[in-house]
């Protein structure tokens, strides 16, 4: 297995995309800590997987604050002795044009999708150094090109990017590597909802179908093996890298 012996941390990982995560990494030998404000799904995901004789733990935090993100990191070395594996997968999206958002708004948007991603690897920094670790950054094909209504949401996710490059840079000499995935559309529960809302569902997942030349947006299962590649030795020379999972979205003209 890929990960025996490590452990890894991964926010947000009660649902979507950090679920597919958990899942996978706790099935290739990791000792996992879902990370999350829902303690109710992040535990019901636990119990599944201990049931299974898999490793998991809970924390329930809020990524946004610097006392929550010291704890996380505290209470995984208490459980588990290390952390070789940092996953920042928590995030929240405002579609909105610039004008009719709030200044509230902005700043939780930052707070959530990227001061998270500065705090966690400030305290987890340490541990990582003596594992000579992996960071994961899950940032977005937002980041990378423009969408419409999205102005908020694209800002921190190129904030995601630029920030992965320099740190990869930085801490390229203590054998810590740092890559970041860029997914386009996931079929997510949020996604499926989303889809439900509009009024022509079924033109709405047309238009998602077409976005992606391969005709689909991704599953979460598909970015958590993106993300399984980066964290593991399969990827030991990678780094700085934004890699884009997008079923050939980015592409075109």
């Amino acid at each position: 297995m890929n990960l025996a012996g490590k452990t890894a941390i991964v926010t947000g990982g009660g649902s979507g995309i950090g679920e597919a995560i958990v899942r996978l990494f706790a099935s290739q030998g990791a000792a996992v800590v879902i990370a999350d404000w829902n303690e109710k799904e992040a535990a019901r995901l636990a119990d599944i997987l201990t049931s299974s004789g898999l490793q998991a733990a809970t924390v329930k935090v809020d990524v946004s604050k610097d006392a929550d993100v010291q704890s996380l990191i505290q209470e995984t070395v208490q459980r588990f002795g290390q952390v070789d594996i940092l996953v920042n997968n928590a995030a929240v999206i405002l579609p909105k044009f610039l004008e009719d958002v709030e200044e509230a708004e902005w700043d939780r948007l930052f707070n959530i999708n990227l001061k998270s991603v500065y705090l966690t690897v400030k305290h987890a920094l340490p541990y990582l150094r003596k594992t000579r670790g992996s960071i994961v950054n899950m940032a977005s094909l937002n980041g990378l090109v423009g969408q419409k209504m999205n102005p908020v949401y694209a800002a921190t996710k190129g904030g995601v990017v630029a920030m992965t490059k320099a740190l990869a840079l930085d801490y390229a000499p203590d054998g810590i590597r740092v890559n970041c995935i860029c997914p386009a559309g996931v079929s997510t529960p949020l996604l499926q909802q989303w889809i439900g809302e509009q009024d022509d569902p079924a033109a709405t997942v047309q238009i998602l179908n077409d976005m992606h030349p391969i005709g689909r947006p991704a599953t979460s299962e598909e970015i958590a093996q993106a993300a399984l590649f980066l964290a593991s030795a399969q990827s030991g020379f990678v780094t700085g890298v934004a890699l884009p999972v997008d079923g050939g979205a980015s592409l075109g003209y």
